[in-house]
């Protein structure tokens, strides 16, 4: 032994006795009680947490004693842990077989210590994978900024300690409803790639109503498969298979015109491994979000394109949004705040990205262009244009730009404020045309909503008899108006490409910036099973 490791647990034993927990037993039980509180402190002393833990409750087992209570706890890990990979997490991390061997393999007392600090470091892992997560989210992607609520390491030790076991590790578990539908959608799935997927790809570049051959019964095959089609032995495009693809594209967030078109039969060809991926990632993001949403709360998904106002678990408002382009710095980040107001009659202030690298360079080749907007120094007076801009460079130019409240103006007539760092919200724009398409990421980073007047409308109920009314009259007046939500309402900036319906199966997006790749692939290299891509 060397002489470091010998003075640390010459340090280890002198800590156990002045914390009392070494009593006057006799000389060979109090050998073998010395060594099994030994061999905690030492292999827990690289971890805060757990060291502390040992500490304070006098260097007791919780998961190796003989106790009715130790052996309560040891079943009822092994019993959640076999189900480990229900919930999508890496299994090797918390084998049951393994801990078996592991609490077979004790030869020693000083064996037994080191096993009751190495299932209670993989108890915590198992807690914190569970209940908020595999993967830390920022690591992920840098535009995913939300927050996950981590348990306090001790504390949970502690309160395990004090619980039923089997129900506390229940209890891990995310307890919103859509986490617990996943889960259901996720062995669903699974027995359909069981049973060999679904069916033959459809190989035809589109198909109408009316279409027949081959092709259709490939199509309706898949969709019989995948839920949206009764079995039939149709060969022919009829009726009831066009109402079965319109509810398909519902699903896909395509135009429901029941026509198989060219990016309808790329979406009904996806492979069921590829959607179980899906479902594993938004598990994962499920687990960050183990929070409290709030009754009233607002939920934009930013891959659906739609801002939803829910009020005790029903969608009472819904429009379509646009979001951040798909370029470096206009995507929109995922994070959760609280809305406090809306302005109505907006000035935009335009950010100094936009001023410097859009409107300068035009300015500089005409200093009257872009009338419409305002000029002001640090003062906030306005500036002479007639003196030019030539003289400026990204970094030197000294001004601020403001567009003042206008039917024309870019945030349309009313935001609505989250004040956060990232300077996102959600508003109006002149730009109505953009939500007519499929696929809506246009903005510099805010969301755009297609409707916010309603949607003022829809929060100001809460607190007037009149929202129209009120909402109208502050629009009539022109004069930039700050209203106040008298309860702020928490937002959620979301990203979900695989989420469930209440009354069962699934809706599915695409990976507008790529970030579920990245985490499903994060997933994977932290030891996550993933199905082999089948069809």
């Amino acid at each position: 032994m060397t002489a470091p490791l010998t003075r640390f647990r010459s340090l280890a034993t002198a800590a156990l006795l002045s914390a009392g927990v070494l009593g006057p037993l006799p000389v060979a039980a109090a050998t073998q009680v010395t060594a099994f509180k030994q061999a905690i402190a030492e292999s827990a002393a690289q971890d805060e947490a757990i060291s502390a833990f040992y500490r304070e409750n006098g260097y007791e087992p919780i998961w190796v004693g003989d106790g009715e209570d130790d052996l309560k706890r040891r079943a009822a890990f092994l019993q959640v842990i076999e189900m480990a990979v229900d919930h999508g997490l890496p299994a090797d991390r918390y084998r049951p077989d393994a801990v078996r061997a592991l609490l077979a393999s004790a030869r020693s007392t000083r064996d037994r210590g080191r096993i009751e600090v190495e299932m209670s470091r993989m108890f915590l892992r198992y807690a914190r994978d569970l209940n908020t997560g595999v993967l830390t989210p920022s690591q992920v992607d840098s535009g995913i900024k939300r927050e996950v609520p981590l348990r306090d390491r001790l504390q949970t030790l502690h309160d395990f300690e004090k619980s039923l076991p089997l129900a506390y590790l229940r209890g891990l578990t995310p307890r919103s409803p859509e986490y617990t539908r996943l889960i259901r959608e996720k062995m669903q799935i699974q027995r359909q790639i069981g049973q060999g997927g679904w069916g033959p790809r459809v190989s035809a570049g589109s198909l109408k109503p009316g279409a027949t051959g081959a092709e259709v019964v490939a199509l309706r095959d898949r969709l019989i498969a995948q839920g949206y089609l009764r079995r039939s032995a149709t060969r022919v495009y009829d009726d009831e298979m066009q109402k079965a693809v319109a509810q398909f594209q519902r699903d896909n967030g395509l135009t429901d015109d029941g026509v198989a078109g060219s990016s309808t039969i790329r979406e009904i060809n996806v492979a069921p491994e590829t959607r179980l991926g899906q479902i594993l990632v938004s598990l994962e993001r499920e687990r960050w979000m183990n929070i409290e949403r709030g009754k009233r709360h607002i939920w934009v998904n930013l891959t659906d394109f739609r801002a939803k106002i829910i009020d005790d678990g029903e969608v009472t408002f819904e429009t379509r949004s646009v979001i951040g382009k798909d370029v470096s710095d206009r995507k929109t980040p995922e994070f959760s705040d609280s809305m406090t107001h809306m302005v109505i009659n907006p000035s935009w202030y335009i950010p100094r990205s936009i001023v410097v690298n859009e409107y300068l360079p035009v300015l500089r080749r005409n200093p009257y262009a872009l009338s419409y907007l305002k000029i002001t120094d640090s003062r906030g007076r306005e500036v002479n244009r007639g003196r030019g801009f030539g003289q400026y460079t990204a970094r030197t130019f000294p001004f601020s730009m403001r567009q003042p409240p206008s039917n024309s103006n870019a945030l349309g007539l009313v935001k609505f404020m989250f004040p956060n760092k990232y300077n996102i919200y959600l508003h109006d724009t002149p730009a109505k045309n953009l939500f007519s398409r499929e696929r809506r990421a246009f903005s510099h980073g805010c969301i755009r909503l297609n409707d916010p007047f309603d949607f003022g409308y829809a929060l100001l109920a809460k607190q007037t008899e009149d929202p129209v009314g009120e909402f109208q009259r502050y629009l009539r007046s022109g004069a930039e108006t700050r209203v106040n939500l008298e309860q702020p309402v928490p937002v959620h900036l979301v990203y979900r490409t695989a989420y469930t319906k209440p009354t069962g199966g699934m809706e599915y997006r695409g990976d507008v910036y790529g970030r579920d790749a990245k985490i499903l692939n994060a997933l994977r290299a932290a030891g996550v099973e993933m199905p082999q891509i089948g069809s």
